[in-house]
């Protein structure tokens, strides 16, 4: 790996990081390494050397875990791993809830809204 390609190459502080423990984390931090990976035409060996310091918290207690038993693996494998682990059946039934819950509520507004030009009128 060239010298020119370390330099271009952000500082870790400044790499996505993932805790697994907000919503939407897993997306984020899966938009964030492929953006990094097409920025910086970033060799997969570089960007999974530094997991060890990306996943956070919960997620890097299961990173740890995961890497323990099936070794080192590819970007494209913790990636699927991670949709696998966070993008759940009760995390996707959240989603689509707070979706509707949102919708339901923009129709209402409108309904409302619609009402009370007519008592008005």
């Amino acid at each position: 790996m060239g010298q020119a390609l370390l330099k271009k190459v952000q500082k870790l502080k400044e790499w996505p990081h993932f805790s697994g423990e907000e919503e939407y984390d897993h997306i984020e931090f899966i938009r964030g390494i492929e953006i990094i990976i097409e920025d910086f035409e970033l060799p997969e060996i570089l960007l999974t050397a530094r997991f060890n310091t990306m996943f956070t918290r919960s997620a890097h207690e299961w990173y740890i875990k995961l890497r323990q038993a099936h070794g080192h693996q590819s970007w494209t494998w913790w990636k699927s791993q991670t949709i696998n682990k966070w993008a759940n059946h009760s995390w996707r039934f959240k989603v689509e809830t707070a979706m509707n819950m949102q919708y339901l509520v923009q129709i209402k507004t409108k309904l409302y809204h619609g009402f009370s030009k007519k008592k008005t009128n």
